[in-house]
């Protein structure tokens, strides 16, 4: 399972870091996503890392502002969140699918793919 933390409120313009911790398996064989949801709308997966941090990926609208990092003898993967918006105000989740090294699920935005999620961290970006 996954413990994610480091959500809060922070006004726009504004950082977080968010941290997903892994328990009960060893998270080196996993790449990792994040997803973002909104009350009442669909999640989103925003980004995605492979098992060694070779590979990593993001859906254009975020890339300049946010970074995906992973520290697998940490048993922990970070998402900084910079430059923070309004629009950016959701439960951010982390979730992980088995992969082979220095690649991405083939669908890694389907949460289907994915075999275990975290409770999720509120992000709450606000002046």
């Amino acid at each position: 399972q996954f413990v994610e933390s480091g959500g809060g409120l922070v006004q726009p313009g504004g950082s977080l870091k968010l941290s997903c911790v892994a328990s009960g398996f060893s998270l080196t064989s996993y790449a990792i996503a994040w997803f973002r949801q909104a009350p009442g709308k669909e999640s989103e997966a925003i980004s995605c890392i492979s098992t060694d941090a070779i590979i990593t990926y993001f859906i254009d609208s975020l890339k300049d502002r946010f970074t995906i990092s992973r520290d697998n003898a940490r048993q922990t993967v970070y998402l900084q969140m910079n430059s923070l918006q309004p629009e950016d105000s959701n439960v951010y989740y982390c979730a992980a699918a088995w992969a082979h090294p220095s690649i991405l699920p083939l669908e890694w935005a389907d949460d289907t793919e994915y075999e275990s999620w975290g409770q999720g961290t509120q992000v709450t970006v606000s002046s």
